[in-house]
């Protein structure tokens, strides 16, 4: 019982935080076997479908949502300072990568709008925008937490943010290659 205790007292931020982001990782698991099973009805469709993604622009988003938590984890580090003088940068800037994040997932979004293409073309695109927008709701609330604790870096809700935002980051580093990449 007391390695349990330890183990849980080892995490950082708090215990409902950790609730919230195992939810979230079941829900975007439960959404990617889904695709992968669907895709399995159709390969062909799907790897077609897929050519019209802008693979590039998604691998820029990568790089981009990788350095942000690299910021936002150096933010939570010197949150734990008194006082925290490296958070403030390190946690706006995390947050500007993220709305550079949404800025091309909403231009390749509107670019695939423009050739007509939305969640009733073909099953791959209800699964992409399902999945891709989902997470870029969660960017968003990701940006608006480590904005929000950036003018007031505490420790504690800091550790919660930046665990969520690498939630956030983990998620379309598994979404990145199963949707864009792999045929």
């Amino acid at each position: 019982m007391t390695d349990r205790a330890s183990l849980l007292d080892d995490l950082p931020g708090d215990l409902m935080i950790w609730v919230l982001i195992v939810s979230e990782l079941l829900v975007f698991g439960a959404g990617l076997l889904a695709f992968l099973a669907v895709r399995l009805t159709d390969p062909a469709g799907f790897a077609e479908a897929q050519d019209h993604l802008h693979r590039v622009g998604a691998g820029v988003n990568t790089l981009i949502l990788i350095t942000s938590g690299w910021l936002a984890a150096r933010g939570a580090r010197a949150a734990d300072l008194s006082p925290p003088p490296a958070a403030r940068p390190n946690l706006l800037a995390a947050a500007a990568l993220g709305l550079v994040f949404l800025g091309i997932k909403g231009s390749e979004f509107a670019g695939l709008s423009g050739l007509g293409i939305s969640t009733e073309t073909h099953a791959f695109y209800t699964f992409y925008f399902l999945l891709t927008g989902f997470h870029a709701a969660h960017v968003l609330a990701g940006v608006l937490l480590l904005a929000g604790l950036a003018f007031r870096p505490t420790p504690e809700p800091t550790e919660n943010a930046v665990a969520f935002w690498h939630m956030v980051d983990l998620v379309w580093v598994i979404l990145f290659p199963v949707i864009y990449l792999v045929h």
